[in-house]
């Protein structure tokens, strides 16, 4: 792909107008932001989050102007807000995740385009543009770098196909032209980190990835509204980002699906409080207890069919995970998922706790839980997450399941009224009136009917 066809990609960005949407991608962009104020506002009160909000308050960073910063009465300047408040949303492992890219653009796009939105007092019809780019250029760029190659040299696909679109988000809000975008992209590729090796010993640094692209991604964009020159093809060539972070990309994939009006239509929501990749097999197991009712302890084995693009995050090595150490680990060990799912019925934060990973019955039963891989799942991936369990009792019964999309996808999609109980539960500890949590609900589904330029602050 040339330095033209990267301008086309630029030029799609720039040329974005929030109403000249059509009406579905308007209400798909109310109903992430609703998701996305939920897992923020839980997430804020996250050990990892106090430590974002002490790193302002120890800059000098918090004020009262600029950019709310969610879970707090401050406010910081745009890039720095959308770090700390990054890093809340991406803590509870429960944020948006979509199947091509395998990352999570929402916590990218959102913090980045709500803090300088805010700052800059843009309109609801921009606020929706520039989130309907960041979107489009995060996906695009996430099927293009292919998350298995990424994953396998180390990278975190959100933490780096993420500062590309918080650089498109932030582009369009700044009102930047086409070749102004592609300046800013160029620059964020000098911006994009991530290191896996926060699977080591659940380290925090996960959450730290989505903070750090959107503060990236702002800052790429106000140095391109500046004048400064980045690369103007940042993903192809010798040195591009497509070949220096994967072995095995596919440049094409940056182009446009026209099969698909907007990228953003694509997204799932994760109702488990776990990696994305453990959610099919989670599915299918609460489908075995619900049908079967399978007595714990006389299961003699639960095997989990998990994809092979994810198999290095739940499954491998088999030890590890069934040895979980912390939350971190937790959210990324599948026997720990299928225990839970198994013996409570549950897989969310209140299952996701110290206190159940130390449960003996949980720990047990981890020791039983394997997991495989087959053609069967892997011919359909990424476009179809397909899974598959069985419960083998000790009296030789068998149990099994088996899912196409997982609870969540575009295609077994969350209701409106399943999204906003979900966003009371996630909520309430932070703002315990109900009354106020609804009427956060309902400005988010009004956003587009505010007359007043700014739309922002939501809380």
């Amino acid at each position: 792909m040339n330095s033209e066809s990267m301008t086309d990609l630029a030029r799609f960005c720039a040329a974005l107008r929030g109403e000249d949407q059509p009406d579905a991608v308007r209400e798909r962009v109310r109903y992430l932001l609703l998701d996305h104020l939920a897992v923020t506002l839980r997430g804020s009160l996250l050990p990892s989050s106090r430590a974002g909000y002490e790193l302002l308050q120890s800059m000098g960073s918090v004020s009262g102007h600029g950019a709310t910063v969610y879970g707090t009465p401050s406010r910081a300047e745009a890039s720095w807000a959308a770090l700390v408040n990054g890093i809340a949303a991406h803590g509870l492992e429960m944020d948006d995740v979509e199947n091509r890219s395998s990352l999570h653009p929402g916590v990218v796009v959102f913090p980045a385009a709500l803090a300088l939105a805010e700052q800059l007092g843009s309109s609801p019809a921009d606020l929706s543009a520039a989130v309907v780019a960041g979107y489009e250029v995060t996906l695009r760029v996430g099927a293009a770098l292919n998350p298995a190659s990424a994953y396998e040299r180390g990278f975190h696909p959100t933490a780096v196909c993420g500062a590309f679109g918080a650089a498109a988000a932030s582009a369009r809000l700044l009102q930047l032209s086409a070749q102004q975008t592609n300046m800013a992209l160029g620059i964020a590729g000098s911006m994009a980190s991530g290191s896996m090796a926060y699977l080591q010993n659940g380290a925090w640094t996960k959450r730290l990835h989505p903070g750090w692209a959107s503060h990236a991604g702002i800052t790429a964009a106000r140095l391109a509204a500046a004048g400064f020159v980045g690369p103007d093809d940042i993903f192809t060539g010798h040195y591009g980002f497509l070949r220096a972070y994967a072995s095995d990309s596919d440049a094409s994939k940056l182009e446009r699906d026209h099969e698909v009006a907007f990228a953003i239509m694509q997204v799932s929501l994760k109702p488990y409080a776990c990696c994305r990749y453990m959610h099919g097999p989670i599915d299918c197991l609460l489908e075995i207890r619900r049908a079967h009712a399978p007595d714990p302890e006389h299961i003699a084995r639960v095997s989990c069919g998990v994809l092979t693009g994810g198999r290095g995050l739940v499954a491998d090595p088999i030890a590890q995970k069934r040895e979980p150490q912390n939350v971190v680990d937790a959210q990324f060990s599948m026997p720990y998922g299928a225990a839970l799912a198994l013996l409570t019925g549950q897989a969310g934060l209140s299952v996701f706790t110290d206190e159940w990973i130390q449960d003996t019955a949980v720990r047990e039963l981890m020791q039983n839980v394997e997991c495989y891989s087959s053609p069967e799942l892997d011919d359909f991936y990424p476009e179809e997450w397909r899974a598959q369990a069985r419960v083998l009792m000790d009296d030789g019964r068998v149990f099994s399941a088996a899912v196409r999309y997982p609870l969540g996808d575009p295609h077994n999609s969350l209701t409106w009224e399943q999204l906003e109980a979900r966003f009371h539960e996630l909520v309430a500890p932070v703002i315990e009136d109900i009354g106020s949590r609804q009427a956060i609900i309902e400005q988010v589904k009004s956003i587009d009917a505010i007359e007043s330029k700014s739309c922002l602050p939501l809380l």
